[in-house]
């Protein structure tokens, strides 16, 4: 499976098992084994850089398994052959993901004239609000 240019996913990599999806289907849902849970060795894969494996982990989320593999399970699809590329094609797509370097947040500082303007609202806000106080007498 090839994901971009320099990384190809090989298929001794990957282990695919069919189980009974659940959901509508009428008699044939009880027969056909059409859900399908494919799982990625990830962590012990050779053809995935060490930043890449932990950018995946990060976005893998509540699907990387304590062992470091990536467990996707689909059922949307009545067929088994869809439910299996619709599988491979995710997995494609996290680890594409995985592939981008995020930008790096450049921090940036409030300007001196911002700050100004700031303070002259907060004392204009502050005489509003005293001159709303009782007056005295005369």
């Amino acid at each position: 499976m090839k994901i971009n240019d320099r990384i190809t996913i090989e298929d001794w990599e990957l282990t695919e098992q069919f189980t009974r999806a659940s959901g509508p289907g009428g008699q044939n849902v009880n027969k056909v084994s059409s859900a399908v849970e494919l799982r990625f060795e990830a962590d012990r894969s050779p053809n995935l850089p060490d930043p890449v494996k932990r950018r995946l982990r990060r976005l893998a989320g509540r699907r990387w398994t304590k062992d470091g593999a990536v467990v996707l399970q689909v059922s949307e699809e009545r067929s088994q052959a869809r439910n299996r590329e619709i599988a491979r094609e995710r997995l494609a797509e996290l680890i594409a993901k995985a592939c981008e370097k995020p930008k790096r947040r450049i921090p940036t500082k409030v300007s001196k004239n911002q700050k100004r303007k700031r303070v002259e609202a907060k004392k204009k806000r502050a005489e509003v609000k005293a001159l709303r106080g009782k007056v005295d007498g005369v």
